[in-house]
C-alpha cells in the first residue's frame, strides 16, 4: 500500500513483548505501545470491530439455518461484505475502494450466504446441490460445499460452468 508503519500498539501480552520482537521493530524504526495492565477499555476499537464481524457472522449463519460447522466461512464471509460497506468512521467511504481505488468491488455478482446452489458442469452434463458459504479469496468466483462429495468447491467464472441460486430455499434442506 505504500505506506510504512510508524507505531505498533498492542496489550501487555507476553508475545509482543519478546526482545526478538522488541529488536525487529526497532531495527525498522516502529515505536512499540503497550496499553496499561489490566485496561481492557482501552482495547474498544479492536473488541468494537471483533464484536461486529461475530455479530454479522451470527446473523449470517441464523438466517439460513446454517450448521455451525461453517462458522469460519460466516466470519470469512462477514468480513468480505463488512470491507465492501460504507464506514460512518471513513465518512461513508468504502473501506475496499480506498485500499484498492483501481479494482472493482465486486468481482463477482453477490449472493446470499447459506442459499442453494446448484453447480452444472456443461462439458460433464453432471449438476451438483451445494451450499453457497462465500466468495473465493485467491480466484474470480464463489466458495461452496458440497454435501454429496462432502468437500468444498471453489467455482470459477468459467464458460463451462453454469451456477443456479436459490436463495429461497434453506440450506439445511440440502444436508436431508
Amino acid at each position: 500500500f505504500d505506506v510504512s508503519i510508524k507505531i505498533l500498539h498492542s496489550d501487555n501480552a507476553c508475545e509482543y513483548l519478546s526482545s526478538q520482537l522488541c529488536s525487529f521493530l526497532t531495527s525498522k524504526g516502529i515505536l512499540h505501545e503497550t496499553s496499561y495492565a489490566h485496561t481492557p477499555q482501552q482495547n474498544g476499537v479492536a473488541k468494537g470491530k471483533n464484536c461486529h464481524l461475530v455479530e454479522t457472522a451470527c446473523t449470517l449463519i441464523l438466517h439460513y439455518n446454517v450448521p455451525h460447522h461453517f462458522w469460519g466461512d460466516a466470519l470469512l464471509t462477514a468480513c468480505y461484505l463488512i470491507s465492501r460497506m460504507p464506514s460512518s468512521v471513513l465518512g461513508n467511504q468504502v473501506p475496499y475502494s480506498i485500499l484498492y481505488p483501481k479494482e472493482p468491488l465486486y468481482i463477482v455478482p453477490q449472493r446470499v450466504f447459506g442459499c442453494t446452489c446448484y453447480v452444472h458442469d456443461l462439458t460433464l452434463g453432471k449438476s451438483l446441490k451445494c451450499l453457497f458459504l462465500g466468495y473465493s479469496c485467491l480466484y474470480k468466483g464463489y466458495r461452496c460445499f458440497c454435501p454429496q462429495l462432502q468437500r468444498y468447491i471453489v467455482l470459477l467464472m468459467l464458460p463451462s460452468l453454469r451456477i443456479s441460486f436459490f436463495s429461497l430455499v434453506p440450506s439445511l434442506e440440502i444436508f436431508l
